[in-house]
């Protein structure tokens, strides 16, 4: 270990005592009753409390929508952002302070159809975040209108006849990126499967992508099989993969998947007789941008740095 990732390892994890678990907790949550948000905000307070990360060593980016509220509940440095917006704010982050960490959190319809220029980007310029994408299939916030990834048919103010169209597949999309290197899929109702999903994209080092199916209580109470019918998902299993938990999806089949295989995380993407559950691709080889960019330019030091913004503040000055 170098005596930089050795300094980065104290700064992280040795500070004068332990942190507790409120150390992370914020304001109550004010999601509705049986929203899948609350769990995944759970998931990420015990994910920082086992890795004892110092909170201001943490950055929460949002956009607009219900899971967008996290930022709030959450006690680390926060960044409420506006419709569509948070990765490039997050790309922003992560480029000018490289010491902290990004947690992105966004909706289906914040990311996937107002924010979906910067989404298709942010993948292509591989930062260190950790994005989550918690989706219920409809904008909840705005009161029940259509969003990208609403199933043909489903009844919203917006379409009140049926959605017309069949759902975006972001899975399928995001494996067409140039330079994606991480994209897993969980859902909140199997809580085990998803904290090692969200702790397995945290070691990530590039953008670590993660959608979550989340059932919207008031807006899509029957969604993802929640009407008593079975939910066709399929869990993937690899020893570099998410360990296999399928909790209330006990009957679900498990198959073999090579997440390094690109090819083969798009075929599972697209198959429509199961919804994958795990890792479908991971590049850890790959760079950052962060680590590309510091390759092309000169790291001047602190003195360098004073001497080069005098010389260039001398240009302007009355001789």
């Amino acid at each position: 270990m170098t005596s930089l990732a050795i300094d980065e390892f104290v700064e992280n994890h040795c500070g004068v005592h332990p942190h507790e678990l409120q150390e992370y907790e914020a304001d109550i949550p004010r999601w509705c009753k049986g929203c899948g948000d609350h769990g995944v905000l759970s998931i990420l307070q015990r994910l920082l409390y086992d890795e004892q990360v110092n909170p201001e060593n943490v950055v929460a980016v949002s956009g607009i929508g219900c899971s967008s509220r996290l930022p709030h509940y959450l006690k680390t440095y926060g960044f409420h952002g506006i419709h569509g917006r948070a990765l490039p704010i997050s790309l922003g982050v992560a480029l000018a302070r490289p010491d902290l960490r990004v947690m992105t959190v966004m909706g289906d319809g914040d990311c996937f159809s107002i924010g979906a220029g910067h989404w298709i980007h942010t993948l292509r310029y591989n930062p260190r975040i950790m994005a989550i994408v918690m989706d219920n299939e409809v904008y909840a916030l705005t009161k029940n209108q259509a969003s990208p990834t609403s199933p043909a048919g489903a009844i919203t103010n917006t379409t009140p006849y049926g959605a017309y169209l069949k759902g975006l597949n972001p899975l399928s999309i995001i494996l067409g990126v140039t330079n994606v290197s991480f994209l897993a899929q969980s859902a909140t109702w199997l809580p085990v499967h998803l904290e090692d999903t969200l702790r397995k994209a945290w070691h990530h080092r590039g953008m670590a992508f993660v959608r979550v199916l989340t059932r919207c209580p008031v807006f899509m109470p029957n969604s993802f099989g929640a009407d008593g019918s079975v939910f066709p998902a399929v869990f993937l299993e690899n020893s570099e993969g998410i360990p296999v938990n399928k909790g209330v999806l006990r009957t679900a089949p498990t198959e073999a998947h090579d997440p390094r295989d690109l090819h083969a995380a798009q075929r599972m993407a697209l198959r429509e007789d199961g919804s994958p559950m795990g890792l479908l691709y991971w590049n850890p080889d790959l760079p950052s941008y962060g680590e590309v960019r510091r390759s092309h330019t000169k790291e001047l030091d602190r003195a360098a740095l004073i001497s080069a913004m005098n010389a260039q503040l001398d240009k302007y000055a009355v001789q």
